[in-house]
């Protein structure tokens, strides 16, 4: 991975638009040429984040996400921004989608008819051994070809199997964690719950 100088670094905050930030700095810009530039802050321990950054093993989960059929953004780049502090970036091609919470909120009634082919989607990842721990509402983008895309995903996991009842359990409980954060009391819960099974008896 190549390193990325410091005027090149300011060159992307200066012309570019910060979408996330927190308290370190930005965490996603939007470039001049409709790019993304992601930033990893790593947490994990110092020789592993050497050997593999963070946006390193974004990519990989990108590609074998991918490879699996699953809609992510599309890597151009990984880079180091600052090694030394374990700071490393993607630049990626933005995947195109409305984020399923901005559609909740803006169109309670079309995410009411989505919710059976979501519900499907979720089992799909599940049946294909994708433990996505982030599996949330701002996470999942509605394509415009009519499925679904993920975002955001460094923490996903595969197994070489569909996934175990104790994992989908687990899987739904952030789901509805990030739900109780958001404070969405409105949410088709048991809705999600029963077309998910309905999508798990079609399938057998």
């Amino acid at each position: 991975m190549r390193i990325v100088t410091a005027k090149e670094f300011q060159d992307w905050l200066s012309h570019g638009e910060v979408l996330e930030k927190d308290s370190h700095g930005a965490k996603v810009i939007r470039l001049a040429d409709g790019n993304l530039l992601k930033i990893f802050r790593s947490r994990r321990l110092p020789l592993l984040a050497r050997l593999h950054p963070d946006a390193a093993r974004f990519e990989d989960r990108a590609k074998r996400l991918q490879d699996t059929g699953i809609q992510t953004p599309i890597i151009c780049e990984t880079c180091w921004i600052d090694r030394s502090n374990l700071v490393s970036a993607c630049l990626y091609k933005p995947l195109a989608g409305q984020p399923l919470d901005r559609l909740f909120c803006n169109s309670r009634k079309q995410f009411d008819v989505l919710l059976p082919q979501l519900a499907a989607y979720i089992y799909r990842l599940h049946q294909r051994g994708i433990y996505f721990r982030s599996l949330h509402l701002g996470n999942i983008l509605r394509t415009p070809d009519g499925d679904f895309g993920l975002i955001d995903f460094l923490d996903i996991r595969f197994k070489n199997r569909p996934l175990g009842r104790m994992l989908i359990r687990r899987n739904f409980q952030h789901l509805h964690n990030y739900l109780q954060r958001r404070k969405v009391d409105n949410f088709p819960w048991e809705e999600l719950l029963a077309a998910y099974k309905a999508a798990s008896k079609a399938s057998n």
